[in-house]
């Protein structure tokens, strides 16, 4: 039986001392059929150990439900490192942040004001509890020490910058335990006193977070930790993008020089990211310190690897610091070609509005509800539709919202008005006469950290219009699954102008003669180009490639090579404000300008 344990100095492999050189992909932010690929590039860089979070909110989106299958099948990801001849770390949280919408956190936990979460509540736990016991199949077996790849299992996440619960702590390593977990447990917090002080407990391994300055960090985290291994469990080797904000990027050279650092004091690592992936779909979070910021669909994180997987200067630069500390394989990754750039048609569009009742039910309330309140049943939408009638007269007003969570599209009698958005304050928005008014509200991210988390989306009341309450309020919460299944029914026209949204959008393609995968270092991936386009989603062949938006940084959305055939592919774009009448395919990645 393999054995790894907490040694004086070192972490202990079958009693030899071993260093963890680890590095982060996260299995819900890449495609199943890419996980090998991206494993074994990180193992060529020199690493021995892939870790991850898992994402309670995408296994269970409906209280009751737990998905681990096609990419949440967490087990053959682990399957898959051990085949790759490394180890595993597994971050379960329950809180994980990432840059993830809600940190992790169901939204269902939160229909009820009185759970608490990320505390001794008993609800919270309650849940966390069959949360843990649904991992338990999954994450028992493949310990090290019953012939699988995990060594360690980290409670929490940097919970010493949120609270100082010390009972709550120990309840989830108890339960962490209880379920039969039995290689080490560790904490993560950054390097402060306060923070190391409030954030773990007796039973969990004190690890930290950080990216610059390693000497003087784990200096600090030896001051609160006298024996053991040192270990940096979240090395930042980049950062993450807001809508409307720039590209961001670190120094491939400074990087490697901190890796460097803390590598020579003998310390074990995980790089935050060696891959950091595509926030698919809409599960991308955001921040809220006095300023609401949704992220990005694009999760490249300016990591070792890039958003398609490809090796980038801070690649190169992180293999020849740790070949100074390890062996490292000795094969070099092939570069990748440039992607087939070529132009796609859009072959019919159907307004929003003459689908609507094809994507959700519509109900009726006396008082305005959240999207939450109505969308359960949904999965919590992303986007829904909310109209009402106008009290009084037909009359110019201004309409006032006690807030809009998070960006509303605004009509009066079917013609748009304007925008009221979170991120810019707003809360306003003066109307013409008019009879009706229709919003299309839409969530831009669930907030990730902070006291914001877990906070309903939609329409936040009670809205006036000119000075009246406005009451009795339909509600439509929009399933965005069946979005690519709408069919190009009588009411479709061509399009051989720009498109004016909301509006369905379809177009098919086949791959251009020539393009193999595989053939002349081309992936197999493409990027599709989002210049010229307003704001929407995308899909490909059913799969939801995630958010466009003309604010940028990001100008392309990675479509990743296992969704796509030779011929009859189908594109569908869901255009909330204006777009062309063809599609653009382009080389490689455009993440957009950076602050340089």
């Amino acid at each position: 039986m393999t054995t790894f344990e907490i040694g004086e100095e070192d972490f202990l492999l079958d009693g030899e001392p071993h260093r963890v050189l680890s590095g982060a992909l996260h299995y819900f932010r890449i495609h199943p059929g890419q996980w090998a690929d991206r494993i074994h590039k990180a193992r060529l860089m020199g690493l021995n150990t892939i870790e991850t979070y898992v994402a309670w909110n995408a296994h269970a989106p409906r209280r009751g439900e737990f998905d681990l299958s096609g990419g949440l099948d967490l087990g053959r990801f682990l399957d898959l490192v051990a085949a790759e001849g490394m180890h595993a770390i597994v971050r379960p949280g329950p809180y994980i942040c990432a840059e993830w919408h809600n940190g992790g956190l169901p939204a269902w936990l939160f229909d009820d004001e009185h759970t608490g979460v990320r505390r001794s509540e008993p609800r919270f736990l309650s849940a966390v509890a069959d949360y843990l016991a649904a991992l338990a199949p999954v994450l028992v077996p493949r310990q090290v020490d019953r012939g699988g790849p995990v060594v360690l299992v980290q409670v929490e996440n940097e919970y010493g910058a949120y609270g100082s619960d010390a009972g709550y702590l120990r309840t989830l390593t108890r339960m962490t335990r209880d379920i039969g977990i039995t290689v080490p447990l560790t904490s993560v917090d950054q390097p402060t006193d306060e923070m190391l002080r409030n954030g773990s407990v007796p039973g969990l391994h004190k690890t930290a977070s950080f990216g610059s300055r390693s000497l003087e960090r784990l200096k600090t985290l030896r001051e609160h930790q006298p024996s053991g291994p040192l270990m940096c469990s979240e090395f930042w080797d980049g950062w993450f993008d807001h809508w409307g904000e720039h590209h961001h990027t670190t120094s491939a050279a400074q990087a490697a020089a901190d890796l460097d650092d803390l590598l020579s004091l003998g310390a074990s690592v995980n790089v935050y990211m060696v891959h950091g992936g595509t926030n698919f779909g809409a599960t991308n979070g955001a921040n809220h310190k006095g300023t609401y910021q949704p992220i990005v669909t694009s999760y490249d994180y300016d990591a070792a690897l890039d958003e398609a997987g490809q090796p980038t200067q801070k690649y190169w630069a992180f293999r020849e610091v740790l070949a100074r500390h390890t062996s490292v394989p000795d094969y070099d990754v092939p570069p990748a070609a440039p992607a087939p750039a070529f132009s796609v048609r859009i072959e019919s569009a159907r307004p929003l509005a003459a689908v609507l009742e094809q994507l959700g039910e519509e109900s009726a309330h006396a008082e305005l509800p959240t999207m939450d309140a109505v969308g359960e049943a949904a999965g919590y939408p992303v986007l829904a539709v909310y109209r009402a009638e106008l009290p009084g007269e037909p009359r110019p007003g201004v309409l006032e919202f006690g807030e809009v969570r998070d960006r509303a599209q605004v009509r009066v009698d079917g013609r748009p008005v304007g925008v009221v958005s979170r991120d810019a304050h707003e809360r306003a928005l003066p109307l013409p006469a008019g009879r009706t008014v229709e919003l299309l509200v839409e969530d831009l991210g669930r907030v990730n950290y902070g006291p914001h988390i877990g906070e309903a989306k939609g329409l936040v009341g009670p809205v006036h219009f000119a000075g009246d309450e406005v009451r009795d309020w339909n509600v439509r919460p929009l399933d965005l699954t069946r979005v690519p299944r709408l069919s190009r029914g009588a009411d479709v026209t061509t399009t051989d102008i720009p498109v004016v949204g909301p509006v369905v959008l379809h177009a098919s393609f086949d791959l251009p003669p020539g393009a193999v995968p595989g053939r002349y270092g081309w992936t197999g991936d493409l990027f599709l180009s989002t210049r010229g386009w307003g704001k929407g989603l995308a899909w490909v062949n059913g799969f939801c490639l995630g958010r466009y938006w003309s604010r940028g940084p990001q100008r392309t959305l990675y479509v990743p090579a296992p969704l796509l055939r030779a011929e009859g592919n189908e594109l569908v774009l869901l255009e909330q404000h204006v777009g062309r009448d063809t599609v653009e395919f382009v080389p490689g990645l455009d993440l957009g300008h950076t602050e340089a």
